[in-house]
């Protein structure tokens, strides 16, 4: 499967322009059909806590740019979005994958909102740690805080989780965080990893790009640097199968030290 993921540079609390400026960004690109399109965390707006803009016609509007881009490209496209609360005093701040005929496969809720940044005063925690079929793989979405608890991942693995999508808008102070970490989840659980962050300013934080897709063995595919990109590579599920067969350390783990099994 072939993976483009978006680094791009966020227009502060502008849907259109943000929709306008991903599709720019891919019209400049071959896709091959049957990839997957990665988009940054709450890609539409940026990383604010401005409820009026960011849930406003949520999910339904950002979810209706991502079914149409997944259909045009006939790829699966995951992207990040805030949806307000049933009552509509928070919001959620989502992971949502669309299949190539524009079908939503998972709404993952993040479970560790940033409250460093006190996004949990403003968003509510997700519930669960999704894993659903894409492709040939078994994939376990997460957004950008998750990526420090390395719990949120072996659960991930005891659904059976090969390939970790992490989306993010991670500060550029904090940058070699980002890289070690998600160097780290990807040799712990011997499956492919791909950190796609955003570039760019907002009025409260500088972003550090370095989006990464790293295989079962830590090893980095691509990098895209610090400037707005598209970075692409091929990843091939049967290298994770190998791989644990090789070092089969995940079949050595004590189950009386093991999160418990989530049903949810």
């Amino acid at each position: 499967m072939r993976i483009y993921g978006i680094q791009a540079d966020l227009e502060w609390e502008d849907k259109d322009a943000n929709f306008t400026k991903i599709r720019s960004l891919l019209d400049d690109k071959m896709i091959q059909t049957e990839s997957l399109i990665v988009l940054p965390e709450t890609f539409s707006t940026g990383f604010s806590m401005n409820l009026k803009v960011t849930a406003m016609n949520e999910p339904g509007q950002t979810e209706s740019f991502l079914s149409g881009l997944a259909q045009d490209k006939k790829c699966w496209v995951t992207g990040g979005l805030i949806e307000p609360t049933a009552d509509v005093q928070k919001g959620i701040n989502r992971s949502v994958t669309f299949s190539p005929i524009g079908e939503k496969l998972s709404g993952y809720g993040k479970v560790q909102p940033a409250a460093i940044y006190r996004e949990d005063e403003v968003h509510e925690p997700g519930d669960r740690v999704d894993v659903f079929a894409l492709g040939g793989f078994q994939a376990c979405p997460l957004i950008c805080y998750d990526l420090r608890f390395p719990e949120l991942f072996r659960i991930g693995m005891q659904k059976e989780a090969n390939l970790f999508i992490v989306i993010a808008c991670w500060p550029k102070i904090r940058i070699e965080h980002w890289i070690t970490l998600l160097k780290a989840r990807a040799i712990e659980n011997l499956s492919y990893v791909i950190g796609i962050n955003r570039v760019g300013s907002d009025p409260n934080l500088v972003y550090g790009g370095r989006s990464l897709i790293i295989d079962p063995k830590g090893e980095i595919l691509t990098d895209g640097g610090e400037e707005e990109s598209v970075v692409e590579v091929e990843i091939d599920p049967k290298f994770v199968e190998q791989w644990r067969e090789e070092f089969p350390v995940l079949n050595h783990a004590r189950p009386e030290f093991l999160p418990p099994k989530h049903s949810a």
